[in-house]
């Protein structure tokens, strides 16, 4: 017996990403073909934005806590969200759940210590980029990080929201986030936080000018490893 996974989605990309991660990599501890039991809700995107525009985080907040309540309806265990925007959030979500959470930021931040890493770049919308989710969780830990300058953070949101939520990718977006991790490690960042889910479906190790923490997949593994390690406990 394995944990039940409740994934709280919002993007419909990003959400996609970590589920299939956990199906895919669920083999490698568990056996061919084998994953614990996942459970997907997930409202209409544009409630969430709504909220987002008009700085409303208890409505994010609200919408985050409908999905958690379904979720425990049907019988998940633990609950992650593949949105790091909404984390924003959490603060008010988390104490009034009615089951745990994985953090998208503190996994990201626990994988750059275990690395090694000490000066992160980040990355993401910019509702993310401008908020604390990162800072706290990298501080917290010891580790520096640098924001994107203004035009960089409308540059990379406009790839984000106008293309990598539908599903669209260009060179162009790719050559957008390659300059700004370029410039970001000419300052000094020796990793980028990949820190919106969509940016790993055209930012990776093989094109980024620095290491990636490729935040939507390494929430995924977190929650196979509670998946599995809270089975066998």
């Amino acid at each position: 017996m394995t944990r039940h996974i409740g994934i709280v989605g919002c993007s419909a990309e990003g959400a996609s990403l970590c589920y299939r991660t956990i199906c895919a990599e669920g083999a490698e501890l568990l056996g061919p073909h084998a994953h614990p039991e996942v459970s997907m809700h997930t409202p209409s995107l544009a409630d969430y934005v709504a909220c987002l525009e008009r700085g409303d985080l208890s409505g994010v907040a609200r919408l985050m806590l409908d999905s958690a309540e379904k979720l425990a309806r049907i019988g998940a265990d633990f609950l992650i969200c593949p949105d790091n925007t909404i984390h924003q959030a959490m603060p008010e979500v988390r104490p009034r759940s009615p089951l745990p959470w994985l953090h998208i930021a503190e996994v990201v931040a626990d994988e750059a210590v275990a690395r090694g890493f000490r000066r992160l770049g980040l990355t993401g919308t910019r509702w993310l980029v401008d908020s604390e989710v990162y800072p706290e969780a990298l501080t917290a830990r010891g580790l520096a990080y640098l924001r994107p300058t203004p035009a960089e953070r409308d540059e990379t949101n406009r790839v984000i929201m106008a293309d990598l939520v539908y599903g669209r990718f260009t060179p162009e977006g790719i050559s957008a986030f390659q300059r700004v991790i370029g410039r970001m490690q000419a300052e000094g960042c020796d990793a980028v936080i990949l820190g919106c889910t969509e940016i790993p479906l055209i930012v990776s190790d093989a094109n980024s000018p620095l290491p990636t923490l490729d935040s939507t997949r390494l929430l995924a593994r977190a929650a196979l490893r509670r998946a599995v390690g809270d089975a066998r406990d």
